[in-house]
């Protein structure tokens, strides 16, 4: 099983680094972008266990340890099979 955790800032707060980009994107000539937000995409494999009590411990970690949960947003994506 795949774990996808994606992390986003939160909407009230600034993202220098995509404001960075979209000028980039803008400045190479795409002036229709007009707004980009950075995230992190983190892929995590699992094997074995109780998907319910894992989908818990994953929500946790993913909480407290790869977001910050002042800032940021995350979301969560079991994914089974290929």
């Amino acid at each position: 099983m795949k774990a996808v955790v994606t992390v986003t800032l939160k909407p009230s707060i600034l993202d220098p680094q995509g404001e960075a980009v979209l000028h980039a994107i803008q400045g190479m000539g795409l002036k229709e972008v007009k707004s980009v937000r950075i995230g992190k995409h983190i892929e995590l494999e699992v094997e074995g266990g109780d998907e319910k009590k894992l989908k818990a411990k994953l929500e946790e970690i993913s909480r407290e340890l790869l977001s910050n949960p002042v800032m940021e947003n995350f979301h969560l994506d079991l994914r089974t099979g290929g």
